[in-house]
């Protein structure tokens, strides 16, 4: 080990020659990148996908805590099981049932949010140069998680219905006929981040006989299947195989992503080696906060509440749409019967990401399409989030983005790409 110069630790990093390999993979995201921008009162954010958490009845949370304490105090302070609390896996059952989704108490586990299930079923099956097939664009987080893991991500073609099959079995077919190990197919079904698109009950099916066939666990991620703005989205692929699929769960988008709760429902199998592996990573989920969603559960009319959120976000999402249609003509927008997103695909030429800077001086910011895609693409693309602003804050947010959308495309009309 070389001789180690202490003063010199300011100007740079001092253990690098120490890191493991796959620490090259780590870097920050572009989303966490916009947060010291996106807290400034005066930018509008369009940036990062938070749920609008005034919309909750704080006496009611108050309440939850009050009543938490009075009947279960002693066990919220206390270490729990790697499992998360029986009572709020009871609960959960119910709520995915209403996608259609049923699974035994003992086959749920909590998680620190349904990132971490993300991760620990990412450390249980990938090897480096194993190949996770994702859609395109697929969530940032996700992306992050893969390229730690040192997995090749495959996006497949993804269209306003959602992952295409005969992309994906193209995909999967090509990549183990010259020695690949495909792994999983990675998907957010319902309403999906960034792009906003569902996938259709049709291709939900050919999606799961194509990798029945070809020995793939299918990961199946839904964080806004109740977040609809019309009609229900199709039942969850977990409603029709309860082996080739792992379901992930969360109640950061129909309650508070403060407290950190997610869950996975898995085969026995699989969850048992998911329970060892998340009380080696953490010892057991937070109890305090698990034990702070089952009561509100208990005592809220949480479906109503869910209700709220949707006609909340149907009025926002319908402000990004008008403003999309009136100030940026030019500009290809997703059009989603749910969740939190829009995203826009701009004239060939326009790069989102050089754009950034200019935005912010507009006093906007937005998520860059580059962050979710694991090979480079998605220059041209953009992920508006309207959630969490306000419906008039939304539309204000998109006019500033216009500015500099347009003046870009007039620049690249008049000078070139190469401008």
């Amino acid at each position: 080990m070389p001789e180690i110069d202490l003063t010199q630790a300011t100007n740079f990093d001092l253990w690098k020659h120490s890191y493991a390999a796959r620490a090259e993979n780590l870097a920050v995201s572009e989303v966490r990148a916009l947060f010291s921008v996106v807290s400034r009162p005066e930018v509008v954010s369009l940036a990062g996908g938070m749920p609008d958490v005034s919309a909750l009845d704080g006496d009611l949370i108050e309440k939850a805590f009050q009543s938490m304490m009075a009947t279960r105090g002693n066990y919220a302070l206390q270490y729990g099981g790697g499992q998360g609390d029986p009572r709020l896996r009871e609960q959960i059952q119910e709520i995915m049932a209403l996608e259609g989704v049923h699974g035994s108490v003992e086959d749920i586990m909590i998680t620190t949010g349904s990132q971490h299930a993300l991760e620990l079923i990412s450390d249980l099956f990938l090897d480096q140069g194993d190949v996770v097939l994702v859609e395109a664009p697929s969530y940032v987080g996700a992306v992050g998680i893969f390229r730690h893991k040192e997995a090749h991500i495959e996006h497949v073609f993804t269209d306003d219905q959602g992952i295409s099959p005969e992309a994906l079995r193209e995909a999967a077919e090509r990549l183990i006929e010259t020695g690949h190990k495909v792994k999983m197919l990675y998907l957010v079904p319902n309403f999906a981040n960034p792009s906003g698109v569902t996938l259709t009950a049709e291709r939900r099916v050919e999606v799961l006989k194509i990798c029945r066939e070809l020995g793939i666990l299918i990961v199946e991620d839904n964080p806004y299947g109740q977040l609809y703005f019309g009609q229900e989205p199709p039942k969850a692929i977990r409603s029709l195989d309860d082996q080739g699929v792992v379901y992930l769960g969360s109640f950061s988008k129909i309650f508070s992503p403060g407290l950190r709760v997610g869950y996975v429902l898995a085969p026995p199998a699989i969850r048992e080696k998911l329970v060892l592996a998340n009380e080696s990573a953490i010892l057991s989920p937070a109890t305090f906060a698990q034990m702070l969603v089952s009561e509100y559960l208990a005592i809220s009319d949480w479906q109503g509440q869910i209700a709220t959120y949707r006609d909340l976000y149907k009025t926002k999402r319908d402000a990004a749409l008008s403003a999309v249609q009136q100030y940026l003509p030019k500009v290809h927008t997703t059009r989603p019967d749910g969740g939190f997103f829009l995203w826009l695909t701009l004239p060939e030429g326009l790069n989102s990401k050089d754009m950034l800077p200019l935005a912010v001086t507009e006093l906007v910011a937005y998520t860059p399409g580059t962050a979710f895609y694991g090979d480079g693409r998605g220059a041209n693309n953009i992920r508006v989030c309207f959630s969490h602003p306000t419906a008039e804050n939304v539309a204000v947010g998109i006019k500033r983005l216009s500015n500099v959308i347009n003046q870009q495309i007039e620049l690249n009309e008049t000078f070139g790409s190469g401008s």
